[in-house]
């Protein structure tokens, strides 16, 4: 017999621990030699990626044996695990903004997502640099804490009549493609935002800004913890044919998507 999952509320409260003990072995070698290295994919990774990874992969394998890990290093080192037909399975980037975190900007995350039914139904993402941790959960809404404060309540915005704030990622690309998008959908954009890691979707779910379109490759644990997040706090994130992104796909791999406010559509 499947052991049933402890509640929703009982596994965000948990994984919110493991993201702070992460956080903390991140904060700890940021502030000395981050052992940088290339992949096989020649992206970089440092000593942070693996023991944050550790840490997590230990706290998530007590709170729910047995259940599937899908991991960014434990893949990128080979250990590819089979998806249990229907289970829910975890996804996990132990410090998603790597090239932030060498540059030391600040702008680097930990992500936990738990998975059912192919949509993130819980997601952690935690800023170490800024100690300011993101959550949401299906049925529970969405929060934000910063420091040791208390958990504040996060919803998206109707955007501004005067246009959108649009985010982009610090390290890829530019705007020109971004631009032809907007204009061919018609989409008035006033102000721009740029961030590392999944701090964008974060912006859009507390209603800082709007709209994120990626138009580059991603992961599937780049996105399953900000889109836990974004999707409780009241958006969405959605292929270009409108679709929802969804997870457990071959190789895990993501197509273009925009993250976005529904009043954004």
């Amino acid at each position: 017999m499947t052991q049933a999952l402890p509640s929703l509320e009982t596994l965000r409260d948990v994984c919110t621990t493991i993201a702070e003990e992460a956080a903390q072995e991140i904060m700890r070698i940021y502030a000395g030699d981050h052992g940088v290295r290339d992949k096989d994919d020649r992206s970089p990774v440092t000593d942070a990626d693996h023991a944050a990874e550790a840490v997590i992969l230990a706290g998530l394998r007590k709170l729910t044996p047995g259940l599937v890990i899908i991991a960014e290093e434990e893949m990128a080192a080979g250990r590819v695990p089979t998806l249990d037909d229907g289970r829910p399975f975890w996804l996990v980037d132990p410090l998603d903004g790597t090239k932030e975190f060498i540059k030391k900007n600040g702008e680097f995350t930990v992500n936990i997502a738990l998975v059912e039914n192919g949509r993130p139904a819980l997601g952690i993402v935690l800023a170490p640099a800024t100690e300011t941790l993101w959550r949401g959960a299906k049925g529970f809404g969405a929060d934000r804490r910063e420091g040791k404060g208390p958990f504040t309540p996060i919803r998206t915005r109707t955007p501004p009549t005067g246009g959108l704030t649009a985010c982009a990622s610090r390290s890829h690309g530019t705007f020109n493609d971004l631009d032809i998008w907007f204009r061919n959908n018609n989409l008035t954009v006033a102000d721009r935002v740029q961030a590392g890691s999944s701090l964008k979707f974060c912006l859009i779910a507390e209603g800082q800004a709007d709209i994120y379109p990626r138009f580059g490759p991603t992961m599937e644990w780049d996105t399953g913890a900000a889109q836990g997040v974004l999707e409780a706090a009241g958006g969405e994130v959605v292929t270009v044919d409108g679709k929802p992104l969804l997870y457990g796909k071959p190789r895990f791999a993501n197509p273009h998507f925009i993250a976005r406010s529904l009043a954004a559509r």
